[in-house]
């Protein structure tokens, strides 16, 4: 992995996020990069970071993926992209659909641009469960960003840009998600719970990055990572955070699933498990030097699917009640 980042230029878009900031903390830690460009929107987050960190290898770039002629600037003489900049929050985007468009979809499409025509190497965009079979608009936008990143690779020919993706479920502790809430709302001795039958995948920042490293160095270009990764029931977590506390239903939200899918039985004839994780491969390769072939590994068995709620790995009590500690 060291040789693969060192003297390199990588730019991380959404860089002042809870991955992002963890990605750009452990490439700093484990390699020698030329440059680190941190490209996010949010200037203070941006002001912060600078304040924390003096390490000279960092630089800092205000821009919006919206902004394709901002992106071409950022982009010059940059080596690798780690895509990450989303909007996310799922109840916000169903009543303000545009704007997921604007930034999940056709800010790919500029993400895709920008880096054929700087030159850049390689791309990683990050995605999401809930991109799979979307219930919501968030997932609708990814699943579309997702399509488009794949066939990128068309675009940029046998000498461009290659793209590929990474999909993984729930992070562990990252702005948004259930555990802070969860922490915030104990104090009312009421924990609000959409189904007692929910379950979701969980992955740990740690996890998140390494996926990305090892898709970045791993990639032909058009695949899919998917991590093996364990889930989690939404009551057990419930009782970890407070055993004490009442638990309300409170009913399933717009565009909410009571479990999530990973890999789908349509895609399971194109996909490889490399040890780690399954790697869905594209209809087709662009590059020449594949000669067909992508990732090693072995097929997984025909209809395979890889859902939350069948899931052979599950987090425990005691396990969540230890990962709530290290976020209170």
């Amino acid at each position: 992995m060291k040789e693969l980042l060192d003297n390199k230029v990588i730019l991380v878009t959404g860089g002042t996020g809870s991955f992002g900031q963890h990605f750009i903390k452990t490439v700093l830690k484990i390699a020698n990069p030329k440059k680190l460009i941190v490209f996010s929107r949010d200037e203070w987050k941006q002001s912060e970071m600078i304040a924390r960190n003096t390490d000279k290898r960092l630089r800092f770039f205000l821009g919006d993926v919206r902004d394709l002629e901002r992106l071409h600037r950022a982009f010059h003489g940059v080596d690798y992209v780690i895509h990450a900049a989303a909007l996310k929050q799922v109840p916000t985007l169903e009543y303000n659909p545009f704007e997921a468009v604007k930034t999940n979809i056709v800010g790919a499409e500029n993400i895709i641009n920008a880096a054929i025509d700087q030159g850049v190497t390689k791309v990683v965009a990050l995605s999401t469960d809930k991109a799979v079979n979307p219930a919501n608009l968030y997932g609708a936008t990814k699943l579309c960003a997702e399509k488009l990143f794949v066939n990128g690779n068309a675009y940029s020919g046998e000498s461009g840009a290659r793209f590929s993706v990474v999909r993984y479920g729930n992070v562990v502790g990252s702005r948004g998600s259930v555990i802070p809430f969860f922490l915030k709302e104990r104090k009312t001795g009421v924990l609000p719970i959409t189904d007692e039958r929910m379950t979701r995948f969980w992955i740990t920042l740690d996890q998140g990055v390494q996926l990305v490293l090892d898709a970045l160095k791993n990639m032909r270009g058009g695949e899919i990572f998917i991590p093996k990764i364990p889930s989690m029931k939404i009551t057990d977590l419930a009782k970890a955070v407070d055993p004490n506390c009442k638990i309300k239903y409170i009913g399933v939200r717009p565009g909410e699933k009571i479990h999530e899918t990973l890999l789908t039985e349509e895609e399971a004839s194109r996909t490889i498990d490399i040890g780690g994780c399954y790697a869905v491969e594209p209809y087709q390769y662009y590059d020449s030097g594949s000669n067909g072939q992508g990732v090693k590994g072995k097929r997984v068995p025909e209809g395979f699917r890889y859902v939350s709620d069948t899931n052979e790995e599950w987090v425990t009590i005691a396990q969540l009640q230890t990962i709530i500690k290290t976020l209170e």
